[in-house]
């Protein structure tokens, strides 16, 4: 399949690549955005190992988000439509806590910085300033040292924090013009030489999947209100990297990965769908399985499997999948538990996670369904049912909408 290298891509692809100080690329390639947005123009440190203070200076007020995360310890700022003009060779220095910061776009109209911290802290303040007599308007984050226990307790209040932002179901607002209508890429799993699983009479997981994405995609294009993909629509292997890379160079707004899963024998009896996003750990021991079952498709078609350390988006992965991304992840994962519970049957009504390579697009909100198990015999034949798949695409086209209702009751963002 033949991806087309869009912005974005290369924009991200550079910002990883290049050494720490030296992404200063906003500018070159988006002078549309630079002159409507804010220019940091230079940056510095201050302080000691009890307190170290990081200021920017920019060529006007911004709203900022600020939050740390840890293993390994960095500051993240994030903001709407900086681009940087900072001097060369700057981020290498290390002062106080901060051993060094970089800085770049990481998706279209976002921009981030990155301070990396020796150890343990805790976020004292911060704030911007707006631009006052000859002094530029200012960002300024002040830090200072804690023990673990400290940082893992403030942690946690950040994500619950996080999780009660999350609004309740609105009506969904008036639709988008086509030109704006939502990107949704449906990735059916496996393909080619990678059967995936295989039921005791034949049914291969490749076939069953890549059908019942053929009908979701019919059901979400009949709405009307959305652009949608598929990573794969005949009988091909596409490598997981590639699966994450043709969501993010589409501009996806939501990422579907489907899959049909296998048990032994021993426990036939298990059947329904199951829903995961990604994270670091698994949520328990069968959706760690799972995880490393669905990594090694790759090496089926005699694809090394590249080193997290090697791939484009891991150096981001744990920033983004703990914030902004994967709250949305979690969020269209209810909302498919939800009419699940409703209109079909769920293995387990517990949202799941662990390591899925294919949900690591660092921008794209993304959830993995298991559509059933080929070892149920019941289970089976619902899965080469064009009625069930009928009904199943309505309910999953259901979740697209409350999810995107959500979405859009919260825009701009």
């Amino acid at each position: 399949m033949r991806i087309m290298r869009h912005l974005a891509g290369r924009a991200l692809a550079l910002l990883l690549a290049l050494p720490v100080g030296t992404l200063a690329f906003a500018t070159a390639t988006l002078p549309a955005r630079a002159e409507r947005g804010a220019v940091a123009q230079d940056a510095r440190l201050a302080g000691d190992r009890e307190r170290t203070r990081f200021i920017a200076d920019l060529s006007k007020k911004v709203d900022v988000n600020v939050f740390a995360l840890g293993n390994p310890y960095r500051v993240i700022v994030d903001a709407a439509d900086v681009s940087f003009q900072m001097p060369d060779g700057i981020g290498n220095e290390k002062r106080g806590l901060v051993t060094a910061f970089r800085y770049g776009l990481f998706a279209p109209g976002k921009s981030r910085i990155v301070l990396d911290i020796s150890g343990p802290f805790l976020i004292d303040r911060s704030f911007v300033l707006g631009a006052r007599d000859d002094q530029p308007a200012r960002l300024v984050i002040d830090l200072v040292p804690t023990d673990e226990k400290t940082f893992l307790a403030r942690q946690q209040e950040q994500r619950s924090k996080a999780a009660e932002s999350e609004p309740s179901p609105m009506p969904l607002a008036m639709a988008p013009s086509s030109d704006e209508k939502p990107v949704v890429v449906l990735d059916p799993g496996h393909g080619g030489v990678d059967p995936g699983a295989k039921s005791a009479n034949g049914v291969q997981e490749k076939d069953v999947v890549l059908a019942f994405a053929k009908r979701l995609r019919k059901k979400l294009e009949a709405t009307d209100r959305y652009h949608v993909y598929m990573t794969r629509d005949d009988d091909t292997f596409l490598p997981l990297k590639e699966r994450v890379k043709y969501a993010r160079e589409k501009g996806a707004g939501l990422f579907i990965s489907l899959h049909a899963d296998y048990f032994s024998a021993e426990i036939e009896d298990v059947r329904g769908a199951t829903v995961f996003t990604l994270s670091e750990e698994a949520s328990d021991e069968e959706a760690r399985a799972l995880a490393a079952k669905e990594n090694l498709s790759d090496a089926i078609a005699g694809v090394e499997l590249p080193k997290d350390s090697d791939e484009v988006v891991t150096n981001i992965l744990i920033d983004l999948a703990q914030r902004e991304t994967n709250n949305r992840s979690v969020v269209m994962a209810r909302s498919i538990v939800g009419e699940l519970a409703a209109k079909g049957r769920l293995h387990t009504k517990q949202l799941r996670s662990a390591g899925f390579r294919v949900l690591k697009a660092p921008d794209v909100p993304s959830v993995l369904l298991e559509l059933g198990f080929l070892s149920n015999e019941e289970d089976e034949k619902q899965l080469t049912s064009e009625v069930w798949h009928e009904r199943m695409a309505g309910a999953i086209s259901d979740a697209v909408d409350n999810y995107f209702k959500k979405r859009l009751a919260r825009a701009p963002f």
